[in-house]
């Protein structure tokens, strides 16, 4: 049953974070990065410090100048700053898309970065993954969208802030990782804002959006480490690509898109090499376990 609910819970956070998308661009659509991306990163600091007051976790620390946790702040920069430069210009289905490269980007970086041991089948579910993200994005055909290669920026990001993740402190709360790594978003969000030198047009509506895109991101970030306690992530993560068909599906029913057969089968194959490689994952942290149990023995 805790796994029951740790699945519904991870697919309630894809549908937050889908909606998130959604403010995003709706906001973008009359303020400027900057803005978008510093009221974003105020908004969700003072949710995440509000969450963390009621669970008791320590946010002056010296654990938030840990090599890690550094590392880890300055890709949720690259990140953030991928997603909040591309959303507002590329259709959502094209970005929906592009996300999903995180798991295997995660993949590529451990191999890369930790020396982790990756097989060949999920080497090549790497490079079917590489292949959909180009039929996606189509650099140099007609209709290739410049702005896309941010939502590239900001999955390798994320995608790496993940895996840098796993080599934080085990005992920092992830609530605090949370809020460090947003707070350090701000400084980015008002020096975009000086650079462009853009004014604020805050109606009463786009302040609603903003407000509402704050709220919901902070919640899907949440549920998301909650649904990631509950339940092993072999689980759990593959339940992760439940936000491509949101976000797919409200990008259709709220902007209009309609997404042409080259994304879709884009989309198509990066989501089966994602989920293959989580399934090989899986497959191979039982296999372990299988060998540590006998060696006990």
């Amino acid at each position: 049953m805790q796994t029951v609910r740790a699945i519904l819970l991870m697919i309630l956070a894809m549908a937050l974070l889908a909606l998130s998308d959604v403010f995003i661009k709706l906001s973008s659509q009359v303020l400027s990065p900057g803005h978008v991306m510093f009221f974003l990163s105020l908004g969700g600091t003072l949710c995440f410090i509000l969450i963390a007051k009621w669970q008791g976790a320590k946010l002056l620390s010296r654990d938030a100048l840990h090599p890690w946790v550094l590392a880890r702040s300055g890709l949720e920069i690259v990140g953030g700053l991928g997603l909040v430069l591309s959303i507002g210009v590329i259709p959502l289905s094209l970005f929906a898309a592009i996300m999903q490269m995180a798991p295997l980007v995660v993949t590529l970086g451990a191999a890369i970065f930790l020396k982790e041991p990756v097989g060949l089948r999920r080497w090549l579910a790497i490079f079917a993954g590489i292949i959909g993200m180009l039929l996606v994005i189509r650099p140099g055909a007609d209709g290739f969208e410049p702005a896309a290669l941010f939502a590239v920026m900001g999955v390798c990001g994320l995608g790496l802030r993940d895996l840098i993740t796993r080599l934080s402190p085990s005992h920092i709360p992830s609530i605090s990782l949370a809020t460090w790594g947003f707070s350090a978003t701000i400084p980015i969000g008002l020096g975009l804002i000086l650079i462009s030198d853009a004014p604020t047009q805050m109606s009463a509506i786009t302040a609603w959006h903003m407000g509402a895109g704050i709220v919901v991101t902070a919640l899907g970030y949440y549920a998301v480490t909650q649904a990631m306690r509950m339940a092993p992530a072999a689980i759990i993560s593959p339940f992760r690509y439940t936000r491509l068909i949101f976000t797919m599906s409200l990008g259709i029913l709220i902007f209009g898109e309609r997404p042409d057969a080259m994304t879709l089968i884009g989309a198509a194959i990066i989501l089966a090499a994602g989920l293959y490689a989580l399934y090989r994952e899986r497959k191979l942290a039982l296999e372990q376990d299988r060998l540590k149990q006998q060696a006990a023995r």
